[in-house]
C-alpha cells in the first residue's frame, strides 16, 4: 500500500508537472516557438486592434499597452518592422504622420495599406487604368505607381474601359456606383476588394468596414470573383517581405484577427502570433483547426515584449542571416 501511494504521489507531481508545462507553452509558446520568435528576421505587426484602437472614422489613435515600446525595442537592435492595415482611410503617408503624433517612432515606408500591394500586383499584371471605389487613401498609392485611377463615373469609365476594380473603404458608395462598377466588370474587369473582412476593431468596439459589403453587392450581380489584395492574401505577405528584404518564412505576422494575420502567416510559412485586444478573443483562436492556429497567443503586445525580452537580444543571429 505505501508503494501504491508513493505511486500516486509520483503521478500526482508528474500530472502536475505537465500542467504547469502547458500552461507555460500556452502562454510564452513552445522551446521551438521560442526559437524562431528569437531568430525571426522581421515583423509585420498589424494596426487596429493589435497597436492601437481607433475611432470608428479612423481619425485618432489610442496606443495599446506596449506598442509603442515594442517598435522601439525592435528599432533599438535593427529588427526591421512594417506596421500593415487593411484600412484605407489614408495614405501610408497621412499614417505615418498620425502615428508619428500619438507617439511612435517611424516613417513612410513603415506603414504598408492594401492600396501599396495592390499597385505592385497590378503593375506586375501590366494594368493601366483601375476605376477606384474608395478614397485618397486608395488612389495615391496607385498615381504614385504610375496607374491611371479611373473614377466610378460613366463618363470616365466608359471612355476605354478599365483593367480592374479595386474596393476599400468608400462609404459614399452609392446604386450608381454599383451600376457603373458592375458595368465595368461587365465589360471585361477584374474585381479586386481591399479586405474581406466583415469588422475591425475601434475603442468603441466593433465597426463594419466597407471594403466586403461593396465587392459582395458586385459579385451578388455579376457573378465575378473576388481576388483580394489585403490581409489575409498572399498579394499582401509577399508585399510586405519585400519591403522588408526577406523571404516570407523568415517573418513573424502578429494582429488580432482570426481570419486576416493567422491565415496569412500560415499560407506564407511565417510564424503567427495573436493578440487578445482587438476582434478576436483567446477563445476565438482557441476554437480554429489545429492546423490554422497561432504558434503564440498572447494576451496583448505587451506581452509579446515581454517575451522577446525574456529571449534576449536576437541581433546576432540576424547580423549571421
Amino acid at each position: 500500500m505505501i508503494v501504491v501511494s508513493c505511486m500516486r504521489q509520483t503521478d500526482r507531481e508528474h500530472h502536475d508537472h505537465e500542467a504547469a508545462r502547458h500552461s507555460h507553452e500556452a502562454a510564452w509558446g513552445s522551446p521551438q516557438v521560442r526559437e524562431r520568435l528569437r531568430t525571426t528576421r522581421a515583423f509585420v505587426l498589424d494596426l487596429d486592434g493589435t497597436l492601437v484602437l481607433t475611432d470608428r472614422t479612423n481619425s485618432s489613435y489610442i496606443p495599446l499597452p506596449g506598442a509603442i515600446a515594442l517598435t522601439r525595442w525592435l528599432a533599438s537592435r535593427g529588427v526591421p518592422f512594417v506596421m500593415f492595415t487593411n484600412g484605407t482611410t489614408k495614405t501610408p503617408h497621412a499614417y505615418a504622420r498620425t502615428l508619428a503624433e500619438t507617439g511612435f517612432t517611424l516613417n513612410e515606408a513603415s506603414v504598408m495599406t492594401p492600396a501599396v500591394s495592390a499597385a505592385e500586383l497590378f503593375a506586375r499584371r501590366g494594368y493601366r487604368r483601375v476605376m477606384v471605389l474608395g478614397n485618397d487613401g486608395l488612389t495615391g498609392p496607385l498615381r504614385a505607381a504610375g496607374i491611371e485611377v479611373v473614377p466610378p463615373a460613366r463618363e470616365q469609365a466608359g471612355r476605354a474601359g478599365v483593367d480592374a476594380v479595386l474596393a476599400g473603404w468608400y462609404r459614399e458608395f452609392s446604386m450608381d456606383t454599383l451600376e457603373v462598377a458592375c458595368d465595368a466588370v461587365w465589360q471585361g474587369a477584374r474585381l479586386f476588394s481591399c479586405s474581406q473582412s466583415v469588422f475591425f476593431a475601434t475603442a468603441d468596439g466593433k465597426a463594419l468596414g466597407t471594403s466586403r459589403a461593396i465587392s459582395a453587392m458586385i459579385r451578388s450581380i455579376t457573378g465575378c470573383r473576388i481576388e483580394v489584395v489585403g490581409k489575409p492574401s498572399l498579394h499582401a505577405l509577399r508585399s510586405a517581405a519585400r519591403r522588408l528584404g526577406v523571404r516570407p518564412a523568415e517573418l513573424a505576422v502578429v494582429g488580432d484577427d482570426p481570419e486576416l494575420e493567422v491565415p496569412m502567416a500560415h499560407r506564407g510559412g511565417a510564424l503567427a502570433v495573436a493578440v487578445g485586444t482587438g476582434v478576436g478573443t483567446t477563445s476565438a483562436f482557441a476554437r480554429l483547426p489545429r492546423a490554422r492556429r497561432p504558434h503564440l497567443m498572447m494576451a496583448g503586445i505587451g506581452d509579446l515584449l515581454d517575451l522577446c525580452q525574456e529571449l534576449g537580444d536576437p541581433t546576432r543571429d540576424r547580423r549571421k542571416s
